[in-house]
């Protein structure tokens, strides 16, 4: 955020609070000019974020990986043959059904993306939230203006919340698209052999797309709680999306197994189970849990730091 902005921002939220008029008690206009200001803060945020180029970027980059895998499976299986792969994770079995029915590219692209481009993209926005405006040297206006430091750390982890779910729209909208195009599309075989309607599968393949939004909420307070250690954006990107690698390396170490149900990808592919009839929760629960565990603890950690922390850019 820009100091111009942050100023037109303060003026706005002055401007609103003072506009309806008539007595009121001082208490009254004083949480009302806070929440305004609140509101104001978090859409500015928001539109902040999804207005950088890089932010753009990043959603191009997610939105084709579904194109190069249609593509990919259309060339694959233009003599008539299948695709190859077979076996292992949930995304070589989702790709088996894309020829029969374009749906379930959604749900192999969720899966493509989701150990790599999804969580990386949300590293670069989270690590970048606090470091980037200190970087900048904005931070310092930002916390001048009546936000505090609770407050903008709130909207800076809301932005990057609404960026994990765009993000997650941007590859389901975009493969459901070339999905409907390359191949055909109709009922949908569960994983459990059933086959239910389109539309059932359409309901299905949002709820996937949520879910895979809301496990990304623990790598985001802990890209945010790396973003309040360092005053470089860059190297707070690269930190977060480093300690992701490391954790995901451990996370197929076989004799660490105690440890990985803890790791917060473990549990990543188990929106798989939403295709089945009736659906299977446990490890779903499971995952959001942990990831709702992280963003406790780690937005508390990034809380701590951020309030006791000198701003000095």
């Amino acid at each position: 955020m820009s100091r111009a902005e942050a100023g037109d921002l303060e003026a706005e939220a002055g401007d609103l609070a003072t506009a309806g008029g008539g007595p009121a008690e001082p208490m009254a206009r004083d949480r009302e000019r806070r929440l305004w200001w609140t509101f104001g803060l978090l859409r500015s945020e928001v539109t902040t974020t999804f207005r950088r180029w890089r932010t753009l970027a990043l959603l191009g980059v997610l939105a084709a990986v579904p194109v190069l895998i249609g593509i990919a499976v259309k060339i694959e299986t233009s003599d008539g043959g299948g695709v190859g792969g077979g076996g292992g994770a949930h995304g070589p079995a989702f790709l088996t059904q894309i020829t029969n029915n374009g749906l379930f590219l959604v749900f192999a692209a969720l899966a493509a993306t989701l150990p790599v481009f999804l969580p990386m993209a949300v590293a670069v926005i989270a690590g970048d939230a606090i470091a980037g405006e200190a970087n900048g040297g904005t931070l310092r206006y930002l916390l001048v203006a009546p936000a505090g430091r609770t407050r903008l750390l709130l909207a800076k982890y809301a932005s990057t919340l609404a960026f994990c779910l765009v993000a997650t729209l941007v590859v389901a909208a975009s493969a459901l698209a070339v999905g409907a195009l390359l191949f055909p599309l109709g009922e949908v075989t569960t994983i459990s052999g059933t086959r239910i309607s389109f539309g059932d599968g359409l309901l299905r393949a949002l709820l996937i797309a949520l879910v895979v939004a809301a496990s990304l909420v623990g790598l985001a307070a802990l890209g945010l709680f790396i973003s309040t250690l360092t005053n470089s954006g860059i190297a707070a990107m690269a930190a977060t999306v480093g300690l992701l690698i490391t954790v995901q390396i451990l996370d197929t170490i076989p004799q660490l197994h105690a440890i990985q149900p803890y790791l917060f990808p473990h549990h990543w592919l188990s929106f798989a189970d939403l295709l089945r009839e009736p659906f299977y929760w446990d490890d779903i629960v499971k995952n959001l849990g942990l990831q709702a565990l992280y963003a406790a603890v780690f937005g508390s950690a990034a809380w701590a730091r951020f309030t006791a922390k000198d701003i000095s850019a």
